[in-house]
């Protein structure tokens, strides 16, 4: 595990799990919400973030968390090991909700300066209808690669089975948590 990529529906944990596993591993580790979002929630234009993401997985080793599902095909594709936190909507849409009240108007660590946090109905919506509407896709692309190690984590309980695993350098040696694609 050198090249990692973290995916999953806001309020899924993917900023926290990848800040954790950069501790363990001392691997760096990128924010794609960081990156993406400029001061005012400007968005970085698509060529340029493309080509940022191209630059980024040249690296020996990261961590990149973030879904960014129109150009998920970069990490994946320069992945060692994908993780995928496939919970359900109640619980991410209750994450994202409680977030928004408990941090509003602050900036989390995991986002550019300038971006306060701030509760959307159209992003609430979105992370509702994240696993009807996107995770069949997001599912078929993971399914479509090889020669990954591929993590999916269904809930809590196993993200933090997980990260123990690593803690202790088990994590590849189960068959519990990963699929050997070839």
């Amino acid at each position: 595990m050198r090249k990692i990529a973290v995916l999953g529906s806001g309020g899924s944990g993917k900023s926290v799990l990848a800040r954790k596993l950069g501790e363990i591993t001392k691997i760096p580790v990128y924010h794609l919400d960081a990156l993406y979002w400029k001061p005012g929630w400007t968005p970085t234009p698509y060529d340029e973030w493309r080509s940022l993401q191209t630059k980024l997985v040249k690296n020996d080793e990261w961590i990149i968390d973030g879904m960014y599902a129109k150009s998920l095909d970069i990490r994946a594709a320069a992945a060692d090991t994908i993780i995928y936190l496939d919970f359900p909507s109640w619980l991410t849409t209750y994450r994202v909700i409680k977030r928004g009240i408990s941090l509003y108007g602050t900036t989390r660590p995991d986002l550019a300066e300038g971006c306060p946090e701030k509760v959307s109905w159209q992003f609430i919506k979105f992370v509702w209808g994240f696993r009807k509407n996107r995770r069949p896709s997001v599912l078929a692309k993971i399914n479509s690669l090889s020669g990954k190690n591929v993590f999916i984590l269904k809930n809590p309980s196993e993200v933090d089975k997980f990260i123990r695993k690593v803690e202790i350098g088990s994590v590849e040696h189960t068959d519990y948590y990963s699929t050997r694609r070839s």
